[in-house]
């Protein structure tokens, strides 16, 4: 089963856990045409959280539980993915801001590894996972390869799976060309203005 929200951008899912946080990422209304909000109300939310979690628990071994969100949940979510989105377009340390907190406990399991469990109720649950797998993201050197579409049109949380990590479209043949086509008329209306 494939994250729902990462997928109607015909976008490949991050590996591992990431791909969650990719996955919240890209419930904003982006791409073109524009794709409807996924945290529009708790309808939506809910919809996409059927789906999510369940992913991130198949993919961690972690167990996040059914999740209810009221219209006040949703509205601390969005901010939450949005400030995931600025940190992912810029500055790459992952630090959100105190507000944004989410419970997450480590436990110990029978064999003695350990992994992280998301804590609390509402947003926090959904939450939880994304600073989890940002953090791991960035121990193990991926987490710089979570981007967003460089079109401004566009704005899709995307893998890059370049060899040098150079990649700056979701689609070069969608947003690539498209963006090199604008500028490329911007050029040639420059040099044939009188």
């Amino acid at each position: 089963m494939s994250p729902s929200a990462t997928v109607r951008f015909a976008v490949d899912p991050a590996p591992d856990g990431l791909a969650f946080v990719q996955d919240l990422m890209n419930t904003v209304s982006a791409a073109r045409p524009r794709a409807r909000d996924l945290l529009a109300d708790p309808g939506e939310a809910r919809a996409w959280l059927d789906q999510a979690p369940a992913q991130w628990n198949r993919t961690t071994g972690a167990h996040m539980a059914h999740i209810e969100l009221g219209h006040r949940d949703v509205e601390e979510l969005r901010p939450f993915r949005d400030d995931l989105r600025r940190a992912a377009a810029h500055g790459r340390d992952g630090v959100l801001p105190p507000r944004h907190t989410a419970g997450v406990a480590m436990l110990f399991g029978g064999s003695g590894e350990v992994r992280p469990e998301p804590r609390g109720t509402g947003w926090r649950r959904v939450a939880a996972p994304a600073p989890i797998e940002v953090f791991q993201a960035q121990r193990a050197g991926t987490w710089q390869r979570l981007k967003l579409c460089r079109n401004d049109r566009c704005g899709t949380a995307f893998f890059d799976r370049s060899r040098n990590t150079s990649g700056v479209w979701h689609d070069v043949r969608v947003c690539g060309n498209a963006a090199n086509l604008r500028a490329y008329r911007a050029r040639q209306r420059a040099v044939n203005a009188p």
